[in-house]
């Protein structure tokens, strides 16, 4: 199944690829407000920890193999923290130092995810900072080598309340260490469509880089890149949401028990306040037009129906065709939109103009939206609004040179 991020130009991939990168950070300031509303604070925490150590050793592992740089180092591990939704670049600046292969530190200059959280206090800071990161910053180090440890310098609650950066951590490997084992739920996420999806090789014969073989580099240079692999990235990004999001389903059905009801109004408000935000960056980062034309089109390169080889869906002049997918048999996001649940597209394409609505007809797999004009523009989702008190929701990306990093 041909990607459907093939269309798009080399520039625009390269716009694009951080733009999902960001996206996917998006996913828990759009679900965990409505995590801490039913189950409170402590349940979210333990949703979060559980979603990412879930999630992130799988997709880690698929980016690897995708970009021909598999290993058991440190190196290892940050390259593939640059291509990882958990820390999308520059909204979560990290900075990289290599001592050798098994020694090596980073930082973060500029944490968007920490300044969105610190105006709701010190507990919420420590929640994220120490009660999510300790396991699954390991978690992610557990996809290259089981003996790693990702270990605080120092990191927030900030003392002095303008410390910079903001945090800064050890990455150890040691024969010594113990190694970090699996969670149970990992393997449920293993056996799921979307971490066995097979997507096309990367073609080497095009012009730019095929892969990441090569330096670990400061800033990682998208453009330097060639179109063939920045399609494959696209894929992958795309997965690593919907791995994520299979991992929070599982998380919030854990929670909400017998009461399916809620976990199904939870999942389905996560999915509209980040499907909303998304749909309104990549409009604004592809300058891509308004109108019926405009929202077909973001619908078309939207995480929600991507990849093509997950998600089957076909693409009209004013409709989207949505048939049976292995995205259907996981439950991923596409299961929670369509004839009884349009909220989820209605915040796609009334980010492109508060005016477009859809109409959908069909079944719970096989439907047809009908992107339609309205008299009256509609109100945002307040799912949509709570994702905005992000930065992430305003980040805007510059321009930045991409540097070799080698061996202090």
């Amino acid at each position: 199944m041909t990607s459907r991020y093939v269309s798009l130009s080399h520039a625009e991939l390269v716009k694009l690829v951080p733009e999902l990168l960001l996206m996917g950070q998006l996913i828990d300031r759009s679900g965990m407000a409505w995590c801490i509303s039913s189950f409170g604070r402590a349940e979210m925490l333990q949703i979060a920890i559980e979603e990412w150590m879930a999630s992130s050793p799988i997709y880690t592992k698929r980016m690897q193999q995708a970009l021909n740089y598999e290993g058991v180092d440190v190196i290892t591990i940050f390259k593939g923290l640059q291509l990882d939704i958990g820390a999308p670049p520059q909204f979560m600046d990290f900075r990289y130092t290599v001592h050798d292969r098994w020694h090596g530190e980073f930082q973060l200059d500029h944490c968007g995810a920490l300044l969105d959280v610190e105006p709701m206090g010190d507990d919420y800071v420590r929640g994220m900072c120490h009660d999510i990161e300790d396991p699954t910053f390991d978690a992610t180090a557990l996809a290259t080598n089981r003996r790693a440890q990702v270990r605080p310098i120092h990191r927030p609650p900030r003392t002095p309340a303008d410390r910079k950066p903001h945090c800064a951590w050890t990455v150890i490997i040691d024969e010594s260490y113990p190694e970090v084992p699996d969670i149970p739920v990992l393997d449920v996420i293993r056996r799921t469509h979307a971490a066995q999806t097979v997507l096309d090789d990367i073609d080497v014969s095009q012009p730019g880089q095929s892969d990441y073989s090569g330096p670990l580099v400061s800033d990682f240079d998208f453009a330097a890149f060639s179109h063939s692999a920045l399609v494959r990235m696209a894929d992958e990004v795309c997965l690593q949401m919907h791995l994520l999001n299979l991992a929070f389903v599982l998380a919030v059905g854990k929670r909400a028990g017998t009461d399916t009801a809620l976990a199904a109004d939870i999942c389905v408000k996560q999915l509209i306040g980040v499907a909303g935000v998304g749909a309104e960056r990549i409009h604004r980062a592809l300058e891509l037009p308004g109108g019926i034309e405009g929202a077909v089109r973001v619908l078309e390169l939207h995480p929600l129906l991507n990849p093509a080889a997950y998600v089957s869906a076909e693409f009209g002049p004013d409709v989207v065709s949505v048939r049976r997918s292995p995205a259907h048999e996981d439950g991923a996001w596409v299961s929670l939109a369509g004839p009884d649940e349009t909220r989820p597209l209605q915040a796609i394409v009334a980010a492109v103009d508060p005016h477009l609505s859809v109409e959908v007809i069909g079944s719970d797999t096989e439907w047809i939206a009908r992107v339609i004009e309205t008299d009256t523009a509609a109100k945002e989702f307040g799912e949509v609004a709570v994702v905005k008190f992000s930065g992430g929701a305003s980040f805007v990306f510059e321009p930045r040179k991409s540097l070799p990093l080698t061996v202090v």
